[in-house]
């Protein structure tokens, strides 16, 4: 018997949609980051980019659990004195809820070359209005 490797030939990409709405955010990135990575497919290999498209409507309407809405914060630095910013996740929601569903999904992704190349294929959107109908299987 030999052992079977997977060829950039053999992936075939599918077409996810996810429903964000009442879901908890940490729960609901793990499963995106799964589909994205290809790991509930036979053939997945870890070299190799074998995810799927995933589609996410209403990521206004996503929750998390606890005192998140106030405690949990993101942070950046521009590397100039003075240049640090912070915003909570409340405020973050509602300047753009896309960018906090984005960031949550990224740091769930390995940190490697496939990276960004995974996270082209995340579409979020805030309401359940999106323009990839025609690709979704109808289920």
């Amino acid at each position: 018997m030999k052992t079977y490797a997977t060829k950039q030939t053999d992936i075939k990409r599918e077409w996810h949609l996810v429903d964000a709405d009442n879901q908890v955010l940490g729960r609901l990135a793990s499963a995106i980051a799964q589909k994205l990575l290809g790991k509930n497919k036979p053939y997945f290999t870890p070299q190799l980019d074998c995810g799927d498209y995933v589609v996410v409507i209403n990521s206004d309407k996503i929750s998390v659990t606890g005192k998140k809405l106030l405690q949990k914060t993101y942070w950046r630095h521009s590397n100039y004195p003075g240049g640090f910013q912070s915003i909570t996740f409340g405020e973050q929601l509602k300047k753009d809820s896309r960018q906090a569903l984005l960031w949550t999904v990224s740091k769930m992704l390995p940190k490697n070359k496939l990276r960004d190349a995974r996270l082209c294929r995340l579409k979020v959107f805030k309401t359940d209005q999106h323009i990839y109908q025609d690709k979704l299987k109808k289920v």
